[in-house]
């Protein structure tokens, strides 16, 4: 694949700004909030992939993290920074250099200090990952002592 030539993004998709340095290099990551269920979605390029031109397999792994843990926040309601308690992924099948990555997560419970989510990440609509995480709540700031 051209890397000049970026193949369009599917309707509905629009970048999100993903947190921290780390994550930086890896997008942009898209996000679909409003045609269809919410989606998180990537083009595969050179630099997710391995020598075979195939998503890395932590590139898979960091792709579903960020969907489950972000999507299951906002399928549950909830704001503010996570932090990944587990993440388990079973690989299917190769994500291949161009294709398109896309992931619906699904909310499977909330607790008071959890969420608990899972998905199937396709690549042009072949599965390639199956995900499921535990993400914990942010936790209430700690109580100020008053003063006297």
């Amino acid at each position: 694949m051209d890397q000049l030539a970026s193949p369009a993004i599917p309707e509905g998709f629009v970048p999100r700004p993903a947190g921290g340095p780390f994550l930086e290099p890896i997008g942009p990551i898209m996000i679909r909030r409003d045609l269809g269920p919410l989606a998180f979605g990537l083009r595969i390029e050179k630099r997710h992939c391995n020598s075979k031109d195939m998503a890395h397999g932590g590139m898979l792994a960091t792709f579903a993290d960020l969907a489950l843990g972000i999507g299951g926040f906002q399928l549950a309601g909830v704001k503010g920074f996570f932090t990944t308690i587990s993440l388990n992924s079973d690989y299917l099948a190769p994500a291949l250099l161009g294709t398109w990555l896309e992931c619906e997560p699904v909310l499977l419970r909330r607790t008071r200090t959890l969420v608990f989510a899972q998905g199937v990440c396709m690549a042009d609509g072949k599965p390639v990952l199956r995900a499921s995480g535990v993400f914990g709540l942010p936790k209430d700031p700690p109580a100020q002592p008053s003063g006297g």
